[in-house]
């Protein structure tokens, strides 16, 4: 089964509240990942709260072109129990 992204929404600073296809809904701290030339962009909060689910890739991409795999996204956030 592949995993993929369903929904997003920017929760602080550079987290993201991520909710994938298997059910599980996490937190993900992307404050570490944004090097690079396409993610440094990202390190603008203006930029990064643009943040989409893109229905063609079912991942989290930017107005740039910066997306990042599921399964990274999945392994790197901290599950949610109580959503808030």
């Amino acid at each position: 089964m592949f995993l993929h992204v369903n929904a997003v929404k920017h929760r602080h600073d550079f987290t993201l509240r991520i909710e994938f296809s298997d059910g599980s809904i996490r937190d993900v701290d992307l404050t570490d990942e944004l090097r690079g030339e396409v993610f440094e962009p990202l390190r603008d909060p203006a930029v990064f709260i643009q943040v989409k689910v893109n229905p063609e890739t079912r991942t989290i991409e930017w107005p740039n072109g910066a997306d990042l795999a599921p399964g990274f996204l999945h392994e790197k956030g901290t599950e949610v129990t109580q959503v808030a």
